[in-house]
């Protein structure tokens, strides 16, 4: 049973070391590249700037989403915790009621 485990390890791991060159050598090579944009043409505001970043440098734009991502969600925390400790929801105590 060890021995078929093994074998049957080592086939996946060489199936998914080997599928990239597999895929890339079916390519045909004709092929143009793809370009990736974003539609401003019916954007305003922050959306058209947002959308441009992403059209100028996807590093600059994956980068700043980086950063927005957590941020967004440490103030809707903090917004919600707010909002709980008002309508009387106690997040700070470890008692459970009614255990």
């Amino acid at each position: 049973m060890r021995t078929k485990l093994s074998k049957l390890w080592w086939s996946l791991m060489a199936m998914i070391i080997l599928s990239p060159g597999f895929a890339f050598a079916a390519g045909g090579g004709g092929a143009a590249p793809i370009v990736l944009v974003a539609d401003t043409r019916k954007l305003s505001g922050v959306m058209a700037w947002w959308a441009n970043l992403y059209n100028e440098s996807h590093f600059q734009f994956m980068i700043l989403t980086i950063i927005i991502i957590p941020v967004t969600g440490v103030i809707f925390g903090v917004l919600a915790d707010i909002i709980m400790s008002h309508i009387g929801i106690d997040l700070k105590s470890k008692s459970l009621p009614g255990h």
